[in-house]
Protein backbone atom coordinates (compact mmCIF):
# COMPACT_ATOMS: atom_id res chain seq x y z
CA UNK A 1 0.00 0.00 0.00
CA UNK A 2 0.95 3.67 -0.98
CA UNK A 3 0.45 7.28 -0.58
CA UNK A 4 -1.35 7.24 -3.73
CA UNK A 5 -3.93 4.17 -2.49
CA UNK A 6 -4.28 6.44 0.58
CA UNK A 7 -5.04 9.37 -1.58
CA UNK A 8 -7.60 7.47 -3.66
CA UNK A 9 -9.54 5.98 -0.84
CA UNK A 10 -9.85 9.38 0.54
CA UNK A 11 -11.08 10.55 -2.68
CA UNK A 12 -12.98 7.59 -2.80
CA UNK A 13 -14.91 8.61 0.33
CA UNK A 14 -15.56 12.04 -0.84
CA UNK A 15 -17.21 11.26 -3.87
CA UNK A 16 -19.85 8.41 -1.92
CA UNK A 17 -22.90 10.36 -2.13
CA UNK A 18 -24.58 8.13 0.86
CA UNK A 19 -21.65 7.78 3.66
CA UNK A 20 -19.15 10.25 2.33
CA UNK A 21 -17.69 13.80 3.01
CA UNK A 22 -20.66 15.45 2.28
CA UNK A 23 -23.18 13.97 4.14
CA UNK A 24 -21.17 14.26 6.97
CA UNK A 25 -20.73 17.60 6.26
CA UNK A 26 -24.08 18.22 5.91
CA UNK A 27 -24.93 16.77 9.50
CA UNK A 28 -22.28 19.45 10.89
CA UNK A 29 -23.64 22.21 8.95
CA UNK A 30 -27.13 21.18 10.43
CA UNK A 31 -26.18 22.00 13.93
CA UNK A 32 -26.28 25.80 14.18
CA UNK A 33 -23.47 26.04 16.52
CA UNK A 34 -23.11 29.83 16.77
CA UNK A 35 -21.05 30.61 19.59
CA UNK A 36 -21.76 34.77 19.73
CA UNK A 37 -25.12 33.60 20.74
CA UNK A 38 -25.57 32.49 24.57
CA UNK A 39 -28.79 30.92 23.40
CA UNK A 40 -26.95 27.78 21.34
CA UNK A 41 -24.60 26.89 24.51
CA UNK A 42 -26.24 23.50 24.61
CA UNK A 43 -25.77 23.57 20.51
CA UNK A 44 -22.43 23.41 20.74
CA UNK A 45 -22.04 20.38 23.35
CA UNK A 46 -24.30 18.62 21.03
CA UNK A 47 -21.77 19.14 18.26
CA UNK A 48 -19.42 17.28 20.16
CA UNK A 49 -22.12 14.80 21.27
CA UNK A 50 -23.53 14.31 18.15
CA UNK A 51 -20.60 14.33 15.57
CA UNK A 52 -17.11 14.66 16.32
CA UNK A 53 -17.25 12.81 19.70
CA UNK A 54 -18.04 9.60 17.79
CA UNK A 55 -16.15 10.11 14.50
CA UNK A 56 -12.66 10.02 16.29
CA UNK A 57 -13.90 6.91 18.93
CA UNK A 58 -15.02 4.98 16.04
CA UNK A 59 -11.27 5.25 14.60
CA UNK A 60 -9.87 3.72 18.21
CA UNK A 61 -8.93 7.46 19.44
CA UNK A 62 -9.74 7.87 23.34
CA UNK A 63 -11.76 11.61 23.36
CA UNK A 64 -12.20 13.77 26.73
CA UNK A 65 -14.58 16.93 26.36
CA UNK A 66 -13.46 20.07 28.79
CA UNK A 67 -15.79 22.31 30.37
CA UNK A 68 -14.57 25.88 29.49
CA UNK A 69 -13.02 27.60 32.31
CA UNK A 70 -15.07 30.83 31.24
CA UNK A 71 -18.77 30.52 32.17
CA UNK A 72 -20.62 30.29 29.05
CA UNK A 73 -18.41 30.24 26.43
CA UNK A 74 -18.09 26.02 24.67
CA UNK A 75 -16.59 23.16 25.82
CA UNK A 76 -13.39 22.04 24.13
CA UNK A 77 -12.69 17.94 22.71
CA UNK A 78 -9.28 16.65 22.66
CA UNK A 79 -9.22 13.21 20.75
CA UNK A 80 -6.18 10.75 21.02
CA UNK A 81 -4.67 7.95 19.32
CA UNK A 82 -1.24 6.97 20.63
CA UNK A 83 0.22 4.55 19.10
CA UNK A 84 4.21 3.92 20.03
CA UNK A 85 5.18 6.66 22.91
CA UNK A 86 8.35 6.61 20.98
CA UNK A 87 6.78 8.04 17.56
CA UNK A 88 6.10 11.66 17.14
CA UNK A 89 2.77 13.14 18.21
CA UNK A 90 1.29 15.59 15.97
CA UNK A 91 -2.02 17.50 17.16
CA UNK A 92 -4.15 18.78 14.85
CA UNK A 93 -6.95 21.91 15.81
CA UNK A 94 -10.66 22.27 14.10
CA UNK A 95 -13.37 24.72 15.85
CA UNK A 96 -16.88 23.59 15.40
CA UNK A 97 -18.70 27.02 16.02
CA UNK A 98 -19.36 29.22 13.27
CA UNK A 99 -20.25 33.36 13.18
CA UNK A 100 -24.33 33.95 13.56
CA UNK A 101 -26.41 32.46 10.96
CA UNK A 102 -28.15 35.35 9.70
CA UNK A 103 -30.90 33.50 8.38
CA UNK A 104 -32.71 36.59 6.74
CA UNK A 105 -29.75 37.50 4.40
CA UNK A 106 -28.59 34.75 2.44
CA UNK A 107 -28.89 34.36 -1.11
CA UNK A 108 -28.00 31.14 -2.38
CA UNK A 109 -29.08 27.75 -0.98
CA UNK A 110 -31.10 26.74 1.47
CA UNK A 111 -30.26 29.16 4.37
CA UNK A 112 -27.30 28.51 6.55
CA UNK A 113 -27.68 25.12 8.71
CA UNK A 114 -28.69 23.24 4.89
CA UNK A 115 -26.25 21.90 2.85
CA UNK A 116 -26.96 22.84 -0.88
CA UNK A 117 -24.74 22.73 -3.93
CA UNK A 118 -25.11 24.67 -7.33
CA UNK A 119 -22.42 23.83 -9.53
CA UNK A 120 -18.66 23.86 -7.54
CA UNK A 121 -20.37 25.96 -4.88
CA UNK A 122 -21.81 23.86 -2.01
CA UNK A 123 -23.54 26.57 0.68
CA UNK A 124 -23.91 26.61 4.31
CA UNK A 125 -22.97 28.55 7.13
CA UNK A 126 -19.60 26.54 8.26
CA UNK A 127 -18.74 25.04 4.97
CA UNK A 128 -15.36 27.40 5.03
CA UNK A 129 -14.97 27.87 8.41
CA UNK A 130 -14.08 25.41 9.62
CA UNK A 131 -16.73 22.79 9.53
CA UNK A 132 -15.63 22.02 6.37
CA UNK A 133 -12.42 21.90 6.80
CA UNK A 134 -12.10 19.82 9.85
CA UNK A 135 -14.03 16.95 8.07
CA UNK A 136 -11.29 16.55 5.93
CA UNK A 137 -8.62 15.93 8.72
CA UNK A 138 -11.74 12.84 9.88
CA UNK A 139 -11.68 11.57 6.46
CA UNK A 140 -7.94 11.71 5.66
CA UNK A 141 -7.39 9.88 9.50
CA UNK A 142 -10.02 7.26 8.47
CA UNK A 143 -8.54 6.79 4.86
CA UNK A 144 -4.85 6.42 6.09
CA UNK A 145 -6.37 3.95 9.08
CA UNK A 146 -8.28 1.74 6.24
CA UNK A 147 -5.27 1.56 3.93
CA UNK A 148 -2.79 1.03 6.14
CA UNK A 149 -4.33 -0.59 9.17
CA UNK A 150 -2.65 1.76 11.66
CA UNK A 151 -1.92 5.59 11.82
CA UNK A 152 2.16 5.05 12.44
CA UNK A 153 2.27 8.00 14.12
CA UNK A 154 0.31 9.76 17.29
CA UNK A 155 -2.59 11.65 16.50
CA UNK A 156 -3.84 14.10 18.95
CA UNK A 157 -6.98 16.33 17.29
CA UNK A 158 -8.79 19.24 19.45
CA UNK A 159 -11.80 20.97 18.41
CA UNK A 160 -12.48 23.78 20.06
CA UNK A 161 -16.37 25.62 20.29
CA UNK A 162 -15.75 29.53 20.79
CA UNK A 163 -13.03 30.59 18.14
CA UNK A 164 -15.45 33.11 16.88
CA UNK A 165 -15.89 34.20 20.10
CA UNK A 166 -12.30 35.38 20.38
CA UNK A 167 -10.95 31.37 21.72
CA UNK A 168 -12.25 32.74 25.29
CA UNK A 169 -10.72 30.15 28.24
CA UNK A 170 -8.93 28.47 25.59
CA UNK A 171 -4.95 29.62 26.67
CA UNK A 172 -6.19 28.71 30.41
CA UNK A 173 -7.76 25.21 29.37
CA UNK A 174 -4.62 24.46 27.71
CA UNK A 175 -2.24 25.73 30.42
CA UNK A 176 -4.33 23.71 32.92
CA UNK A 177 -4.21 20.71 31.13
CA UNK A 178 -0.90 20.84 29.12
CA UNK A 179 0.07 17.29 29.43
CA UNK A 180 -2.72 16.18 27.87
CA UNK A 181 -1.96 18.54 24.77
CA UNK A 182 1.20 18.19 24.36
CA UNK A 183 2.18 17.10 20.82
CA UNK A 184 5.90 17.70 18.88
CA UNK A 185 4.22 19.87 16.29
CA UNK A 186 0.69 20.99 14.98
CA UNK A 187 -1.09 20.73 11.63
CA UNK A 188 -4.40 21.99 10.60
CA UNK A 189 -6.74 23.64 7.71
CA UNK A 190 -8.37 27.04 8.28
CA UNK A 191 -8.77 29.84 6.47
CA UNK A 192 -8.05 30.51 2.58
CA UNK A 193 -5.56 30.30 0.36
CA UNK A 194 -3.46 32.93 -0.75
CA UNK A 195 -3.28 31.62 -4.36
CA UNK A 196 -6.15 29.86 -5.38
CA UNK A 197 -4.39 28.00 -8.27
CA UNK A 198 -2.04 26.00 -6.16
CA UNK A 199 -1.74 24.39 -2.64
CA UNK A 200 -1.06 26.93 0.05
CA UNK A 201 1.20 26.48 3.39
CA UNK A 202 0.92 29.45 5.99
CA UNK A 203 2.86 29.46 9.12
CA UNK A 204 1.40 31.72 11.49
CA UNK A 205 -1.66 34.46 11.69
CA UNK A 206 -1.51 38.15 12.63
CA UNK A 207 -2.53 39.36 15.85
CA UNK A 208 -6.13 41.02 16.23
CA UNK A 209 -7.25 43.89 19.14
CA UNK A 210 -10.23 45.60 19.00
CA UNK A 211 -10.97 48.41 20.92
CA UNK A 212 -13.32 51.71 21.39
CA UNK A 213 -12.32 55.33 20.37
CA UNK A 214 -14.75 57.59 22.35
CA UNK A 215 -15.32 61.31 22.86
CA UNK A 216 -17.94 62.37 25.84
CA UNK A 217 -17.95 66.09 26.37
CA UNK A 218 -21.57 66.87 27.74
CA UNK A 219 -24.85 65.72 28.69
CA UNK A 220 -27.56 65.74 25.68
CA UNK A 221 -27.22 67.33 22.72
CA UNK A 222 -27.93 71.00 22.16
CA UNK A 223 -29.59 72.93 19.40
CA UNK A 224 -27.21 73.56 16.44
CA UNK A 225 -28.77 77.19 15.74
CA UNK A 226 -28.06 78.73 19.12
CA UNK A 227 -24.84 76.61 19.64
CA UNK A 228 -23.09 75.42 16.70
CA UNK A 229 -19.88 77.42 16.62
CA UNK A 230 -19.68 77.27 20.48
CA UNK A 231 -19.64 74.13 21.69
CA UNK A 232 -17.05 71.90 20.70
CA UNK A 233 -18.28 69.05 18.12
CA UNK A 234 -17.26 65.53 19.25
CA UNK A 235 -17.68 63.92 15.92
CA UNK A 236 -15.11 66.46 14.31
CA UNK A 237 -13.00 65.76 16.99
CA UNK A 238 -12.99 61.72 16.44
CA UNK A 239 -12.89 62.56 13.15
CA UNK A 240 -9.26 64.60 13.14
CA UNK A 241 -8.58 62.27 16.09
CA UNK A 242 -8.78 59.21 13.30
CA UNK A 243 -6.77 60.86 10.50
CA UNK A 244 -3.39 61.27 12.88
CA UNK A 245 -3.78 57.73 13.02
CA UNK A 246 -3.14 56.91 9.30
CA UNK A 247 -2.62 58.99 6.18
CA UNK A 248 -5.57 59.91 3.71
CA UNK A 249 -4.56 56.19 1.94
CA UNK A 250 -4.12 54.10 4.85
CA UNK A 251 -0.46 54.34 5.76
CA UNK A 252 -0.09 54.33 9.05
CA UNK A 253 1.08 56.85 11.56
CA UNK A 254 1.22 55.46 15.18
CA UNK A 255 5.25 55.08 16.66
CA UNK A 256 5.22 51.66 17.53
CA UNK A 257 2.81 50.24 15.43
CA UNK A 258 5.37 50.13 12.75
CA UNK A 259 6.98 46.80 12.58
CA UNK A 260 10.94 46.93 12.86
CA UNK A 261 13.20 43.60 12.56
CA UNK A 262 10.45 42.17 10.17
CA UNK A 263 12.63 39.21 9.39
CA UNK A 264 14.20 39.04 5.57
CA UNK A 265 13.14 35.37 5.42
CA UNK A 266 9.63 36.34 5.59
CA UNK A 267 10.36 38.84 2.44
CA UNK A 268 12.22 36.28 0.53
CA UNK A 269 9.80 33.38 0.49
CA UNK A 270 6.68 36.11 -0.51
CA UNK A 271 9.19 37.27 -3.41
CA UNK A 272 6.88 37.00 -6.70
CA UNK A 273 3.52 36.21 -4.51
CA UNK A 274 0.17 37.33 -5.12
CA UNK A 275 -2.95 38.13 -3.09
CA UNK A 276 -5.64 36.50 -5.94
CA UNK A 277 -8.88 36.91 -4.41
CA UNK A 278 -11.17 35.08 -6.64
CA UNK A 279 -14.08 35.35 -8.27
CA UNK A 280 -16.86 37.73 -6.39
CA UNK A 281 -14.16 39.26 -4.31
CA UNK A 282 -13.66 43.07 -4.73
CA UNK A 283 -10.58 44.46 -6.13
CA UNK A 284 -7.45 45.10 -4.47
CA UNK A 285 -6.74 48.81 -4.05
CA UNK A 286 -2.34 49.21 -4.95
CA UNK A 287 -2.57 52.34 -3.60
CA UNK A 288 -3.69 51.72 -0.05
CA UNK A 289 -1.82 51.08 3.04
CA UNK A 290 1.90 50.69 3.46
CA UNK A 291 3.76 52.28 0.09
CA UNK A 292 6.39 50.08 -1.58
CA UNK A 293 5.22 46.40 -0.18
CA UNK A 294 2.88 43.84 -2.44
CA UNK A 295 -0.66 42.81 -1.42
CA UNK A 296 1.09 39.87 -0.06
CA UNK A 297 3.43 41.51 1.94
CA UNK A 298 1.22 44.07 3.52
CA UNK A 299 -0.94 40.73 4.80
CA UNK A 300 1.85 39.11 5.69
CA UNK A 301 4.42 41.18 7.32
CA UNK A 302 2.80 44.57 8.17
CA UNK A 303 0.04 45.64 10.37
CA UNK A 304 -3.41 47.13 9.35
CA UNK A 305 -5.95 49.71 10.97
CA UNK A 306 -9.16 49.70 10.60
CA UNK A 307 -12.29 51.69 12.06
CA UNK A 308 -15.11 48.72 11.69
CA UNK A 309 -17.94 51.80 13.13
CA UNK A 310 -18.17 55.18 13.38
CA UNK A 311 -21.20 57.10 15.30
CA UNK A 312 -22.41 60.67 16.82
CA UNK A 313 -25.56 61.80 17.16
CA UNK A 314 -28.39 59.64 15.65
CA UNK A 315 -27.87 58.69 11.88
CA UNK A 316 -31.29 57.49 11.33
CA UNK A 317 -33.21 60.43 12.69
CA UNK A 318 -30.53 63.54 12.92
CA UNK A 319 -31.21 66.13 15.21
CA UNK A 320 -30.40 69.89 14.55
CA UNK A 321 -28.18 69.69 17.71
CA UNK A 322 -24.11 69.48 18.35
CA UNK A 323 -24.35 65.59 19.44
CA UNK A 324 -22.62 65.07 23.32
CA UNK A 325 -20.79 62.45 22.37
CA UNK A 326 -18.82 60.10 19.27
CA UNK A 327 -17.72 56.41 19.07
CA UNK A 328 -15.81 54.66 16.89
CA UNK A 329 -14.94 51.23 17.14
CA UNK A 330 -11.52 50.44 15.87
CA UNK A 331 -8.99 47.18 15.13
CA UNK A 332 -5.41 46.35 14.67
CA UNK A 333 -4.18 43.47 13.18
CA UNK A 334 -0.18 43.34 13.80
CA UNK A 335 2.43 40.85 13.25
CA UNK A 336 4.70 39.34 15.95
CA UNK A 337 7.19 42.04 15.62
CA UNK A 338 4.75 44.31 17.24
CA UNK A 339 4.06 43.32 21.18
CA UNK A 340 0.23 43.23 21.72
CA UNK A 341 0.72 44.40 24.81
CA UNK A 342 2.19 47.94 23.65
CA UNK A 343 -0.65 48.67 21.03
CA UNK A 344 -2.55 50.48 23.43
CA UNK A 345 -0.12 52.85 25.34
CA UNK A 346 1.93 53.71 21.47
CA UNK A 347 -1.54 55.12 20.89
CA UNK A 348 -1.96 56.57 24.21
CA UNK A 349 0.86 58.19 23.48
CA UNK A 350 0.22 59.64 19.71
CA UNK A 351 -3.47 60.81 20.61
CA UNK A 352 -1.58 63.02 23.58
CA UNK A 353 1.14 64.38 21.41
CA UNK A 354 -1.50 65.27 18.75
CA UNK A 355 -3.56 66.91 21.46
CA UNK A 356 -6.11 64.80 21.55
CA UNK A 357 -6.13 63.53 25.59
CA UNK A 358 -10.17 63.64 25.88
CA UNK A 359 -10.27 60.82 23.41
CA UNK A 360 -10.52 57.99 25.56
CA UNK A 361 -9.26 54.35 24.54
CA UNK A 362 -11.98 51.75 26.11
CA UNK A 363 -12.46 48.05 25.80
CA UNK A 364 -14.72 47.54 22.62
CA UNK A 365 -18.49 47.07 23.25
CA UNK A 366 -19.21 43.30 23.23
CA UNK A 367 -16.35 43.23 25.53
CA UNK A 368 -14.51 41.09 23.75
CA UNK A 369 -10.61 42.84 22.79
CA UNK A 370 -9.69 40.57 20.02
CA UNK A 371 -8.50 37.53 21.98
CA UNK A 372 -5.42 36.44 19.53
CA UNK A 373 -2.41 37.62 19.82
CA UNK A 374 0.07 37.59 17.05
CA UNK A 375 2.50 34.30 16.59
CA UNK A 376 4.23 32.48 13.40
CA UNK A 377 6.46 29.69 13.09
CA UNK A 378 9.88 30.31 11.34
CA UNK A 379 10.04 29.58 7.91
CA UNK A 380 13.11 28.04 8.67
CA UNK A 381 11.80 25.45 11.10
CA UNK A 382 12.21 21.46 10.43
CA UNK A 383 8.34 21.39 10.58
CA UNK A 384 8.06 23.77 8.19
CA UNK A 385 10.13 22.23 5.74
CA UNK A 386 9.51 18.83 6.83
CA UNK A 387 5.59 19.81 5.66
CA UNK A 388 6.60 21.77 2.58
CA UNK A 389 7.87 18.51 1.23
CA UNK A 390 4.89 16.38 2.16
CA UNK A 391 2.35 18.40 0.54
CA UNK A 392 4.92 19.48 -2.22
CA UNK A 393 4.99 15.20 -2.95
CA UNK A 394 0.97 14.38 -2.11
CA UNK A 395 0.22 17.39 -4.75
CA UNK A 396 2.97 16.93 -7.60
CA UNK A 397 4.43 20.88 -6.94
CA UNK A 398 6.26 22.77 -4.21
CA UNK A 399 3.22 24.57 -2.14
CA UNK A 400 3.23 28.24 -1.72
CA UNK A 401 4.46 29.24 0.92
CA UNK A 402 3.35 32.76 2.98
CA UNK A 403 4.52 33.77 6.69
CA UNK A 404 0.76 34.39 8.42
CA UNK A 405 -2.97 34.64 7.44
CA UNK A 406 -3.99 38.18 6.91
CA UNK A 407 -6.91 36.75 9.58
CA UNK A 408 -6.38 35.92 13.40
CA UNK A 409 -6.54 32.54 15.41
CA UNK A 410 -5.36 31.11 18.74
CA UNK A 411 -1.71 30.40 16.94
CA UNK A 412 -0.76 31.94 20.65
CA UNK A 413 -1.80 28.77 22.46
CA UNK A 414 0.41 26.86 20.57
CA UNK A 415 3.25 29.04 20.71
CA UNK A 416 3.58 30.38 23.73
CA UNK A 417 1.72 27.43 26.32
CA UNK A 418 2.67 24.12 24.37
CA UNK A 419 5.51 25.53 22.95
CA UNK A 420 5.40 23.71 19.53
CA UNK A 421 5.52 24.62 15.85
CA UNK A 422 2.50 25.07 13.52
CA UNK A 423 1.70 24.79 10.12
CA UNK A 424 -1.67 25.31 8.20
CA UNK A 425 -2.61 24.07 5.03
CA UNK A 426 -5.97 26.34 3.89
CA UNK A 427 -8.40 24.92 1.65
CA UNK A 428 -10.89 27.77 1.37
CA UNK A 429 -10.12 30.83 -1.10
CA UNK A 430 -11.30 34.31 -0.25
CA UNK A 431 -14.05 35.42 -1.89
CA UNK A 432 -16.01 32.24 0.06
CA UNK A 433 -18.16 34.84 1.76
CA UNK A 434 -16.49 33.35 5.43
CA UNK A 435 -18.55 35.50 8.21
CA UNK A 436 -21.28 36.48 5.65
CA UNK A 437 -24.36 35.10 3.95
CA UNK A 438 -23.89 32.55 1.67
CA UNK A 439 -21.14 30.97 2.82
CA UNK A 440 -19.39 28.17 0.46
CA UNK A 441 -16.60 25.93 -0.63
CA UNK A 442 -15.36 25.15 -3.89
CA UNK A 443 -15.96 21.32 -4.36
CA UNK A 444 -12.25 21.04 -6.59
CA UNK A 445 -10.66 22.94 -3.73
CA UNK A 446 -11.78 20.56 -1.17
CA UNK A 447 -11.56 17.29 -2.94
CA UNK A 448 -7.86 17.91 -3.84
CA UNK A 449 -7.29 19.09 -0.04
CA UNK A 450 -8.69 15.95 0.69
CA UNK A 451 -6.12 14.42 -0.58
CA UNK A 452 -3.39 16.44 0.31
CA UNK A 453 -4.39 16.03 4.01
CA UNK A 454 -4.20 12.43 3.68
CA UNK A 455 -1.05 12.62 1.69
CA UNK A 456 0.79 14.47 4.72
CA UNK A 457 -0.64 12.08 7.09
CA UNK A 458 0.69 9.08 4.95
CA UNK A 459 3.89 10.29 5.12
CA UNK A 460 3.88 10.95 9.04
CA UNK A 461 3.73 7.14 9.32
CA UNK A 462 5.90 5.96 6.71
CA UNK A 463 9.43 5.06 8.46
CA UNK A 464 10.85 6.67 4.96
CA UNK A 465 9.37 9.76 5.11
CA UNK A 466 8.82 10.16 8.81
CA UNK A 467 9.13 13.35 10.46
CA UNK A 468 11.75 12.94 13.33
CA UNK A 469 11.75 16.12 15.96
Amino acid sequence: MTRKDAMERARAWYDDDKEGYFPTLARHVAIPTESQEPSRLSELYRYHAEETRPAFEAMGFEVEVYDNPVEGQGPVMLASRIEDPALPTVLGYGHGDVVRGQEDRWTKGEGPWVLARDGDKVYGRGTADNKGQLVTHIGAYKAVLETRGTLGFNAKFMIETGEENGSQGLKQLVAENREAFAADALFASDGPRADRNRANLTLGSRGALNFELSVNLREGAHHSGNWGGLLANPGIILAHALATITDARGRILVEGWRPENVPRNLRDILRGATAEKGPGAPEIDPDWGEPGLTAAEKLATWNSFEVLAFVTGIPDAPLNAVPPTARAVCQLRYIPETKGSDIVPALREHLDRHGFSMVEILPPPSGNAGGFEAARTDPDHPWAKWVEGAVGRAAGTPPVVTPSTGGSICNDVFAEVLDIPFVWLPLSYAGCSQHAPDEHILVPLIREGLGLVTGVYWDLGDPETRYRP
